[in-house]
């Protein structure tokens, strides 16, 4: 809990900073890699989302754009924080993922039964070897890796290189218009790098709350997967401000970092599916209204998030067929005076900059189900 007298920050206080930070609040005149740096990463469990998440944030984003520079290796897919696969620059990628190591080791721990007898370290160094030959996918892998360890599960081996070593899904996996397979390689061989350090606790909690502060100890965990980070704060403490939530949690902060007037306005914008500005904290209300807890799309691949006022307001999917897109629009309650013209809009911009077709048409429905 916060000390009494640390200034309260409301909710909508909190998701006016949040926003600002993750250049939600106004599209953002800064290259692709640049925003990527800053925003630590984008969630990438499926291949379109990274570049969705960027034409929100990017003023004339061109989706070609961020294909390029992973063609040319100087961003990459790699799974690291929460032990999700993001888009990361490359430097980030050397650095982060030996960073979040505990969180690779705690899901290897869950096939240990396949694994018995198996020496994890000759493990390691064969496969390291067999993905620096050529890329190989998770198949292959098990293939080449069984015959040294016949009794074991087919699948941990497999799993146990995926989680000791940093590997990289090569291109074309993750280029926009383009498909692959997901093949793999070591970081280090994919970037022609020498093994890096990992990046420290501290540089990267200032990094996390400069791109989603003010924020508390649980929240930073919940965001990079890692545990006992408490510490680090702690250690930092001097060279941060502290704040408490309507429920009095202690909340850290940048002191020069941008603490907007709760009245700031916030333009509709659509994210994809697994967007980190949903999955950065513990405390999701400063994005998702307590009402719409489970109501996200999270569980559903179709299904982005509309923000209208800065929160959750909307579900939202693309469909393509031939010359045709149409964007579709489950409200989550009425939206209010404006907002659904607003909504009606950003649907037609993304389409105009994300798709190809030439008839487009938004349609907007009710969403049906129920929260947790």
């Amino acid at each position: 809990m916060a000390a009494k007298n640390a200034p309260v920050l409301s909710t909508r206080a909190l998701n006016r900073a949040t926003l600002e930070r993750q250049l939600l609040l106004r599209r953002a005149a800064v290259p692709v890699k640049e925003a990527v740096g800053r925003l630590v990463g984008l969630q990438a469990q499926n291949t379109r989302p990274p570049y969705f998440q960027l034409f929100s944030r990017l003023e004339g984003f061109d989706p070609a754009a961020l294909a390029a520079l992973m063609e040319s290796r100087e961003l990459v897919r790699i799974v690291t924080l929460r032990s999700t696969i993001h888009t990361h620059t490359a430097e980030d990628a050397l650095t982060l993922r030996p960073l979040v190591q505990p969180a690779r080791d705690r899901e290897l721990h869950m096939f240990r039964s396949g694994l018995t007898g198996v020496d994890l370290d000759r493990l390691a160094a064969l496969a390291r070897e067999l993905v620096e030959e050529r890329p190989r996918t998770m198949k292959e892998l098990r293939e080449e890796l069984l015959p040294h360890w016949p009794d074991a599960d087919p699948r941990a081996l497999a799993v146990a290189a995926r989680c000791r070593l940093p590997l990289v899904q090569v291109t074309p996996r993750g280029l926009w218009g383009r498909s692959g397979q997901v093949a793999l390689t070591t970081a280090e061989h994919w970037l022609d790098s020498p093994t890096r350090p990992a990046a420290s606790p501290d540089a990267t909690v200032l990094r996390y709350l400069g791109a989603f502060g003010p924020a508390s100890v649980k929240d930073m965990q919940t965001w990079a997967g890692l545990t006992r980070m408490r510490e680090v704060f702690d250690r930092l403490r001097p060279r941060l401000v502290t704040f408490r939530d309507d429920d009095g949690v202690e909340l850290f902060d940048l002191p020069d970092a941008p603490r907007p007037d709760p009245g700031t306005p916030a333009p509709v914008r659509f994210l994809p599916e697994f967007d980190n500005v949903l999955l950065g904290h513990a405390d999701r209300t400063r994005v998702i209204p307590p009402a719409y807890k489970g109501r996200n799309g999270l569980g559903n691949q179709s299904y982005g998030s509309v923000l209208a006022d800065g929160f959750l307001a909307a579900l939202w999917r693309l469909d393509e067929s031939g010359d045709t897109a149409v964007v579709t629009v489950q409200t989550l309650g009425e939206p209010g005076r404006g907002v659904r013209e607003e909504i009606t809009q950003e649907a037609l911009h993304l389409q105009t900059v994300m798709s190809t077709a030439s008839v487009r048409d938004v349609r907007f429905d009710t969403f049906v189900g129920s929260g947790d």
